[in-house]
């Protein structure tokens, strides 16, 4: 397994694509793409072969302990389909109870929806401390690119969604990685992760990046911290300082950050991206896409072509993955072509799962396999090219800070272009839309409004000779906070 550390390597997984230059491939050697890993099958199903009982004599105790395989769980070559799953049969707020769904088969595999056209990436996030052999991946997001086109897909998945591991059985999905390691999987534990996904949610997986928690903070210091649009107010316990023992109660403090653009240096990235002690692993992933985007605009304000190789060696033991320094350079020069409202943001969220409590009595999420293929389908087709034809230039009419900011990034989720602008005053009390066209389009104002959270009386049409669509001046009722898997196309 190759050992692989730089920045780069996360904002390239977001900058693989570059439509100018038509088949950007071409730049590899080999006749075979590199980048496609199109062998890989959906792994086999084979009868189990490991006593999770007996860990190794290696192994490592880790802080969130595994669930026992359920005593009644036996894989056979053949697999019986899923029972259907009726959620309504579930009051508001009540825990499903194994008396009438048990989920102790292993599901059928998920039909495959990944095709030639797209490179995909897994980022796993570890949760590794020091002195530990074993670990498990409580970040889990897939990046798919489109390189023919420019675009590219993030998919954050919940690490308690309960999946069918090959040769383990229904468990967490972060824990694929653990087994795949602590039980020799071929392949070790990101192959395992790799045929969980691919078996569970039909994506393929063609290339892989682990990071743990010192090499996420050495990488935001290296960019000199991060500027990142914290769009809804979030609380949570946060050690008073990174050097004092965590295990004193008396080192901890709520910590609020937002509504506005949040300078974080690698501590303060990292308590945003992991904590949940107040918040859910919905939230998280949604608080995690921020920042990978935040790193990805860092890192096109500094040269980062030259420095490479001296980033490749400083980092050689925070990232783990199979690209090379040679593919990095391969990449590096599509990095610059990519326009952040192509970067398309979804998740696995409360509307595609079902909150279940295992016998063994743990909290994990039961997926919902026609609702998440439906997903999953959407976010891996092309995206719709027509909103990025419109420019919106926003202006902050208000006296609070990054608010522009904040509105341009959550148009910028939806496609449109944008730019910022000064306003003529800071004492708005209401936002405004402004359609600049000849020919006002309502269907479209109409739909603006709605991504933007804002009423029917904020549209007003003045037709201008301008290169810009539409203006938005941020009034004092703007709401920051918004739902960004709501906004995508």
């Amino acid at each position: 397994m190759k050992r692989l550390v730089s920045f780069v390597l996360l904002t390239l997984f977001l900058t693989a694509c570059a439509a100018p230059f038509g088949n950007t491939w071409e730049i590899f050697p080999t006749q075979t793409n590199p980048i496609f890993n199109s062998a890989r099958d959906l792994p086999t199903v084979t009868p189990q072969t490991f006593d999770l009982a007996t860990p190794p004599a290696d192994a490592t105790p880790t802080l969130t302990p595994f669930q026992p395989l359920l005593p009644t769980l036996t894989l056979t070559g053949t697999l019986t389909p899923a029972p259907v799953f009726d959620p309504n049969l579930i009051l508001p707020g009540e825990s499903i109870t194994p008396s009438f769904f048990v989920p102790t088969y292993a599901p059928h595999p998920a039909s495959i929806l990944t095709d030639g056209e797209t490179a995909t990436f897994l980022l796993l996030g570890s949760d590794k401390r020091p002195g530990q052999t074993y670990f498990r991946t409580d970040t889990l997001v897939i990046v798919a690119v489109r390189p023919t086109i420019g675009q590219v897909t993030l998919i954050s998945i919940p690490r308690d969604l309960w999946v069918y591991i090959p040769t383990v059985g229904m468990n967490r999905i972060n824990a694929a990685y653990e087994y795949g390691e602590m039980y020799h999987y071929p392949g070790g534990g990101e192959a395992l992760v790799e045929d969980t996904v691919l078996y569970n949610l039909g994506v393929r997986i063609d290339h892989f990046a682990i990071i743990d928690f010192d090499g996420f903070r050495n990488i935001v210091d290296t960019l000199g911290g991060l500027d990142v649009p914290v769009f809804c107010p979030y609380t949570d316990w946060r050690l008073i300082d990174p050097g004092y023992d965590p295990s004193d109660e008396d080192n901890w403090e709520l910590y609020t950050v937002g509504p506005g653009v949040v300078y974080m240096d690698g501590d303060l990235a990292l308590w945003y991206v992991r904590s949940r002690k107040k918040s859910n692993d919905f939230d998280r992933g949604r608080r995690s896409q921020e920042v990978l985007r935040a790193l990805y605009a860092s890192a096109l304000q500094i040269d980062i072509l030259g420095k490479i190789p001296q980033l490749y060696e400083d980092f050689s033991s925070s990232i783990i993955t199979d690209l090379s320094l040679t593919d990095l350079l391969q990449l590096a020069p599509l990095a610059f072509h990519l326009n952040t409202t192509d970067i398309r943001s979804y998740y696995l969220g409360r509307d595609v799962v079902t909150s279940w409590t295992t016998p063994g009595g743990a909290s994990v999420l039961i997926p919902n396999e026609p609702a998440i293929q439906a997903l999953l389908e959407q976010a891996l087709s092309p995206h719709p090219e027509e909103r990025s034809e419109y420019v919106v230039e926003v202006r902050n009419g208000t006296d609070n800070s990054g608010w522009d900011s904040l509105a341009a990034e959550r148009l910028t989720y939806a496609g449109y272009a944008t730019r910022l602008a000064p306003a003529d005053r800071q004492d708005y009390a209401d936002s405004l839309l402004y359609d600049l066209s000849a020919s006002p389009d309502l269907d479209r104002g109409t739909s603006l409004l709605s991504l933007l959270g804002l009423p029917p009386s904020a549209f007003v049409t003045a037709p201008a000779e301008t290169d810009i669509d539409y203006a938005l001046v941020v009034g004092e009722d703007y709401q920051p906070c918004f739902n960004p898997s709501a906004l995508t196309p």
